[in-house]
């Protein structure tokens, strides 16, 4: 498995040069994570920075009752990490898991710091990526608060369609923050219009 798609998720952001994204990329190992795997564990510090090559992911924590509560799902080019732990180097309250088998590239905590000390262009690039990811969740969170279930539902279904077909229905409910019943009632009902 070659590195060309990171390497043209790096150079698509237009922060890198080609030269420093192919000296990026080669910094990156490659990683499989089989369906149902974790990459992270809650309890463990998050350690590898990911770039999803092939495969979905979903993210989830454990609610004060022991429930699962997906948080968030994961698509093939986007970069996987549970980030408060991974900067803060802190146990983790999420677990990240494959939902389908998984291909990526990854670097150490270590490295990424290395990269970031040498080459101010992935400085830029990984602030990209923070505030690109900071800007989704708080999208999210707004979601939750100012929509109803089902604008949450069309939300999702236009903007990750392949989501329906990747993660069992009762972790999409989770995730829209309702009950696999009234995810059923809701996909009946807009099936219908």
């Amino acid at each position: 498995m070659d590195k060309e798609t990171l390497l043209t998720f790096l150079l698509n952001t237009n922060l890198v040069s080609l030269s420093s994204a192919q000296g990026i990329a080669q910094q990156f190992s490659h990683k499989a994570i089989p369906k149902n795997q974790f990459h992270l564990a809650a309890g463990k510090i998050s350690d590898q920075y990911l770039f999803l090559e092939k495969g979905y992911m979903r993210t989830f924590a454990h609610d004060t009752e022991g429930n699962e509560v997906t948080t968030g799902f994961c698509s093939p080019g986007q970069i996987i990490l549970e980030i408060s732990s991974f900067f803060s180097r802190t146990r983790s309250k999420e677990n990240i898991q494959a939902l389908t088998d998984c291909e990526g590239w990854y670097i150490t905590y270590e490295q990424l710091n290395q990269l970031f000390h040498a080459l101010p262009e992935f400085r830029e690039f990984g602030r990209w990526v923070l505030v690109k990811g900071f800007s989704e969740l708080k999208n999210r969170m707004l979601f939750m608060i100012t929509e109803t279930a089902e604008e949450r539902y069309v939300h999702l279904l236009k903007n990750n369609p392949e989501i329906f077909q990747q993660a069992p229905l009762k972790n999409i409910a989770s995730y829209l923050g309702i009950t696999d019943t009234s995810l059923s009632r809701i996909r009946k009902e807009f099936s219908k219009k």
